[in-house]
């Protein structure tokens, strides 16, 4: 395609004193004709040729009609490139699809979802996770990245739930929204927050326990239950105060029959754990029919099981335990309550059998050992007394020298 090079006019005066206009070619700029884009006929287009680092180069920089391009725009933008004040269209080029790389390679708190998601395959919260991001997680900051979450974002949204639901409850929504952008600082996938998500404030000290005519009518549901596994594993839970999930986890190698001991793979606080097998869970166990499966209380297939709700709440019902009573997390608070209130165990050694991480989550129990508390005070203030009387009795004693 032929090369027109790009003028200017300008008026000069000749010797003989005469005005005239001639064309003074732009340095560096010139066109092509070529077929115009939005319309019928032609229209020029406009390159510009400049060196850099002693390589000469040419450059387009724009159509006569569709970027309203002249000779005197042209010439400006040739002198912005080679004084590094404009980039050359293919560095744009070059920028935009790096900017498109790094923005495709950007994690939303929706993309972060999704690749925890495919991590936690086997976490048995998973679907109640998902269930929590769908509803409550997703509207508010799916789209977001980490540093376009504010703290008013966080705010907004506790003080909107909190209308509509306990305090516990929207902890939980925020815990997992922590628990996604910790997932991706750890795989560094995003960058951290620039400040503490406030959580609501939970009254932890609650009694989740069964009263005493509670559990004996749901012992008796259970002695008649025809199911093989789902009275088994609530009285699993009631002996051992083990959780669900590591109720669900357990096979056959993790309890050790000749020693006393049963292994809790990856409990709650997040490392495996070692509980005592009791006389009473033994006889359980060694009674419990036992299929081909690794599985103490296998799923479909043999395979781990990932859910009883169906069976457990036939017995709850036919129990007349409250609606709103969870079976499994109830007997686990059933278990601990009894083993503080018989006097013969401390806090501390609770903690150990229930494999709580921190003595927190135990306060609920404190009350139970109030009349320990005040035993011992007793103790002390006797020992005390004691201690007063001998000291003036000796008072009495004359010192002859």
């Amino acid at each position: 395609m032929k090369k027109y090079k790009a003028t200017r006019k300008q008026k000069i005066k000749t010797k003989e004193g005469k005005v005239e206009t001639i064309e003074i070619p732009y340095t560096g700029v010139f066109y092509r004709i070529g077929k115009r884009i939005a319309g019928n006929g032609t229209e020029k287009i406009y390159y510009v040729t400049y060196k850099k680092n002693g390589v000469k180069f040419e450059e387009k920089v724009g159509r006569q009609y569709s970027d309203q391009m002249t000779p005197s725009k042209a010439s400006n933008i040739r002198a912005d490139i080679i004084e590094g004040r404009k980039l050359t269209r293919k560095e744009q080029k070059k920028l935009r699809e790096k900017q498109k790389k790094e923005k495709a390679n950007r994690y939303t708190i929706d993309s972060l979802w999704d690749e925890y998601a495919k991590q936690r395959t086997q976490n048995l919260n998973l679907q109640k996770d998902k269930n929590r991001y769908e509803k409550y997680v997703k509207p508010n900051f799916g789209k977001k990245e980490t540093p376009d979450i504010y703290p008013l974002d966080i705010d907004r949204v506790r003080l909107k739930y909190l209308k509509k639901y306990a305090p516990q409850t929207v902890k939980h929504i925020l815990a997992l929204l922590k628990r996604l952008i910790n997932f991706g600082v750890k795989k560094a996938l995003c960058p951290p927050l620039s400040f503490t998500i406030e959580m609501p404030e939970v009254d932890n000290i609650k009694d989740d326990s069964l009263s005493e005519d509670q559990l004996k009518d749901l012992l008796k549901v259970i002695e008649a239950d025809d199911h093989p596994q789902a009275g088994n594993i609530m009285l699993i839970a009631l002996f051992t105060g083990m959780r669900r999930g590591s109720l669900f986890n357990l096979k056959w190698s993790d309890i050790d029959f000749k020693k006393g001991f049963i292994k809790l793979r990856d409990p709650k606080p997040g490392k495996d754990d070692i509980i005592p097998l009791n006389n009473q869970a033994r006889a359980i166990l060694e009674g419990h029919i036992r299929t081909k499966s690794e599985y103490v209380f296998p799923g479909k297939g043999g395979q781990k099981r990932t859910n009883a709700q169906k069976s457990i709440n036939k017995i709850k019902k036919n129990a007349g335990l409250p609606k709103e009573t969870r079976p499994l997390h109830s007997l686990r608070h059933t278990f601990a309550s009894l083993a503080v209130s018989s006097g013969e165990i401390d806090l501390y050694t609770l903690q150990k059998l229930t494999t709580h991480k921190t003595f927190a989550m135990l306060q609920r129990y404190a009350h139970l050992t109030d009349k320990r508390v005040k035993q011992g005070g007793d103790t002390a203030g006797n020992a005390i007394e004691k201690a007063m009387m001998e000291t003036k009795d000796d008072s009495n004693i004359v010192n002859i020298k």
